[in-house]
């Protein structure tokens, strides 16, 4: 690093300080401005901002491991949480728009009534804005001190000294701006990362070492450019030396199962966490669609191939690296090869990277712990002033949370898959909670609580191993909340029509309470929004595939692809303009 190479890290810090001081009166007013921006952040804002969150510090490196152990088709690990994204925009995020809470789990007293209703929406704000959300930061912070040794060669100690300080500036912004300064230094920080990873992604491919896109496929096997895994060897990975290899059962389990049954941070089906967040910040129930639909377009089409082909030339330029190392080696190629001022600019990526994460994990989970626990059970009827005051403390204390949950942190490699398969079964009771009026509250205790036992029986006493044990994870989950439903009592009559007033969400699951509210018409063209869905998928998963081809080299088979994404989009759009946004979204 040169002293070029500081000044464009040092612009980058006070380019992001400027924002939140701009923004620090304005999110001031009440904690509705705070935490949502006043419900008036336009589609492209919003939507940027999700994907600028999912684009962690850690990110870039996962995908190289990933490419290392699998080549390209290890990335259907997360590309097949695609579906579920696109469902959420086409199935929920107007829903989500028009309940007009502040969270998603202020929605759970929204939707369901009494004490359980109450016990459920603490134990959430409790759970999510401290515990995931902790353990999420402290995973981010430990990814970050491991991009630092490796570009920097710091110590272990000193690096923490770095990490925590650019998390105290992170959420000293925070505190001061709100979502709108968040919002906005997302757009900032995701087009200095997207630019620097590009650019890395140019500077590296084209080393005489590399030899271009035509060297790569010189000197590596044709097994790690494969683009789909290989079904039915009845393996579920081949490490560091062969292409995904899954077994019929585990697809099956990855593409037909996981993207609506489990819980995980970010891709909850139906929306939830800081993707429902700015949801319900968008300005009206189009910009929420719009934004969630730009959210999955640049988040599996839009990132990853800078990764990829960083991660591909790793292998070339590296080759050394031992299995617990492949990840290291986008950082080194960061190191070793750009020059002044492009060092700088990639520095400040990952720094962007990093602290768009951070600011929406701290905002987001403040705002569980300040309007689903402190306003709700703690502090009632205080005054606005008071409630943003207090959220910018529990924004510090949040900060300070973190920070202890990653000095005891070494590796949490197998997390995701925790999550996963301790959440399985809870994705179907946060989808049909919309779709079907005897979903209550102890179904989704029921169905958070269960699969901790199955998931914990099948480690103990069995050889099941993810993702086949999702079938029964998922199966016995399902079962027990399903019977615990149909045991308890329905939702309060009187709740469930004040909820169908507001949210009117339609379907033959809200038939019985339609019957009750004859002047509130209830959504239709159901089978249009599948359409849509299916459409989406296609448009994704062509454009993703289609740019892969072209870049190496296929052109007619990756203009093909790319045509097919534009015929499905094409659909989506006829659709939506043939029926009007007053009967898709309002």
């Amino acid at each position: 690093m040169h002293p070029i190479d500081w000044m464009i890290v040092a612009l980058y810090f006070v380019l992001s300080f400027g924002i939140a001081a701009y923004y620090s009166k304005r999110a001031g007013k009440d904690i509705h401005e705070f935490f949502l921006s006043g419900r008036n952040l336009p589609w492209w804002l919003a939507g940027t901002s999700m994907v600028a969150t999912t684009f962690a510090a850690d990110t870039p490196l996962a995908v190289t491991e990933l490419v290392a152990r699998n080549g390209i088709a290890g990335n259907w690990l997360w590309w097949n949480f695609l579906f579920g994204s696109m469902f959420t925009v086409f199935f929920f995020a107007r829903l989500w728009r028009r309940a007009g809470v502040l969270t998603d789990v202020e929605f759970i007293e929204l939707r369901y009534s009494g004490k359980p209703a109450s016990l459920l929406r603490g134990f959430r704000a409790l759970y999510l804005g401290l515990f995931i959300n902790t353990v999420i930061m402290g995973w981010v912070n430990v990814a970050m001190a491991s991009i630092l040794i490796g570009m920097f060669d710091v110590s272990q100690e000193q690096v923490r000294y770095y990490v925590f300080g650019a998390m105290l500036f992170v959420a000293i912004y925070s505190a001061l701006s709100g979502l709108w300064g968040v919002a906005v230094t997302d757009l900032i920080q995701f087009v200095i990362a997207m630019t620097g990873t590009l650019i890395l992604a140019i500077v590296v491919i084209n080393l005489p070492q590399v030899g271009g896109v035509t060297g790569l496929k010189n000197q590596l096997p044709d097994w790690v450019f494969r683009f789909t895994p290989e079904v039915g060897s009845g393996v579920q990975g081949v490490a560091y030396g062969g292409v995904l290899a899954l077994s019929v059962s585990a697809f099956v389990a990855y593409i037909f199962i996981q993207w609506w049954a489990a819980w995980y941070p970010g891709a909850e089906p139906g929306g939830g966490g800081f993707v429902a967040q700015r949801m319900m910040s968008a300005k009206d129930e189009k910009h929420s669609l719009l934004a969630t639909l730009w959210f999955t377009i640049a988040h599996y089409c839009l990132r990853p191939w800078p990764w990829i082909l960083v991660g591909l030339a790793s292998l070339v330029l590296y080759p050394d690296l031992g299995p617990a190392d492949k990840k290291l080696g986008y950082i080194y190629a960061m190191r070793d090869f750009l020059p002044v001022g492009l060092k700088g600019l990639l520095v400040a990526a990952f720094f962007a990277a990093y602290m768009s994460t951070i600011a929406t994990q701290l905002n987001w989970g403040t705002s569980y712990l300040i309007n689903d626990f402190y306003k709700r059970f703690i502090k009632t009827g205080a005054s606005q002033k008071h409630y943003v005051f207090a959220s910018r403390v529990a924004t510090l204390i949040v900060m300070i949370a973190s920070i202890l949950v990653t000095l005891v942190i070494q590796t949490i490699s197998g997390a995701w898959q925790f999550m996963i398969e301790s959440g399985a079964g809870l994705g179907l009771v946060l989808i049909l909670r919309f779709y079907w009026w005897r979903i209550n509250a102890w179904s989704e205790m029921t169905a958070m609580v269960a699969p901790f036992f199955v998931y914990t029986y099948i480690k103990v006493y069995t050889t099941i191993t993810f993702p086949e044990s999702l079938f029964y994870i998922v199966g016995v989950a399902t079962a027990v909340w399903v019977l615990v439903t149909f045991l308890t009592r329905p939702v309060e009559e009187g709740h469930l029509i004040q909820f169908y007033r507001r949210v009117h969400p339609g379907g033959i699951g809200w038939q019985k309470v339609a019957n009750e509210v004859a002047d509130v018409r209830g959504d239709s063209g159901f089978g249009w929004l599948f359409i849509d869905w299916v459409c989406g998928v296609l448009l994704v998963y062509m454009f993703l595939f289609g740019v892969g081809k072209v870049i190496f080299g296929e052109f007619l088979v990756g203009f093909a692809l790319l045509v097919l994404g534009l015929i499905g989009g094409g659909v989506i759009y006829w659709d939506l303009s043939r029926r009007g946004w007053e009967e898709v979204a309002q």
